[in-house]
């Protein structure tokens, strides 16, 4: 259920960031954006709105950037500083890193430069709830999208960075992980702050305590709590 109240501290805040792979051609343009502790933001736009740009900006793989103002608990933040990057974790739409890893190795290596032991029963219900069991030991090469996307989403589940990012996490998986992964991302308040972007509706509203709707580069509407509405959110993409 989504949390009705917003009162939470500032995390994150972006003021007026571009973001261009073509100068001249921001695909971010003037975008700003606070994000608080401990809450879930879905991210929806048509395509080539910035929903991923901005997340892989965040994550630092991008240079051509320029940002008036950008905030991590109140202070300056550079995308690529070590701390932050301890501080978050990122599962994109694809991801062919690490191909010659099994899932199990995979974690470990997460596990060992985030500090944190990635064992126990927590991660094999991670693993059963994504039916995930049969593939552990299997490299990550030979693997089919939807599972190379559940071991991912183990990892970043297991993971509990205290800032979640999430790029189309529905898109491959079958039904049943798919309501499961609705059922972590609607928990992960508790642990975090989880942004993810979707194209599908569904998501969006059964999870997102906010949520942003990212036009021309940037966030056009907003809508929290009861506002969201798959109807709202469809006119709003629709104008």
């Amino acid at each position: 259920m989504r949390s009705e109240t917003l009162n939470r501290g500032e995390l994150l805040t972006l003021k007026n960031l571009n973001v261009w792979y073509t100068k001249g051609r921001p695909v971010l343009d003037q975008f700003s954006m606070e994000l608080r502790t401990n809450e879930v933001v879905g991210l929806i736009g048509l395509n080539g709105a910035g929903k991923t740009t901005l997340i892989k900006t965040l994550a630092g793989l991008i240079d051509s950037f320029q940002v008036d103002t950008a905030l991590w608990q109140g202070e300056p933040l550079s995308f690529r500083d070590r701390e932050f990057k301890k501080e978050r974790y990122v599962v994109f739409a694809e991801d062919h890193s690490f191909r010659f890893f099994t899932f199990r190795e995979y974690l470990s290596y997460v596990g060992t430069s985030y500090g944190k032991k990635l064992t126990g029963p927590e991660v094999e219900e991670l693993v059963q709830g994504f039916h995930f069991d049969k593939y552990t030991d299997v490299l990550l090469k030979d693997l089919s999208m939807g599972n190379l996307k559940k071991a991912y989403l183990i990892t970043a589940f297991a993971l509990k960075p205290r800032f979640l990012m999430l790029d189309e996490p529905v898109n491959g998986l079958d039904f049943q992980s798919t309501e499961y992964l609705y059922q972590l991302i609607s928990s992960y308040r508790q642990y975090g702050t989880l942004l993810f972007s979707s194209h599908i509706l569904e998501s969006i509203c059964l999870t997102s305590d906010r949520v942003f709707v990212l036009e021309h580069g940037q966030i056009g509407q907003c809508f929290a709590g009861q506002e969201i509405e798959a109807e709202n959110i469809r006119e709003a993409l629709e104008k």
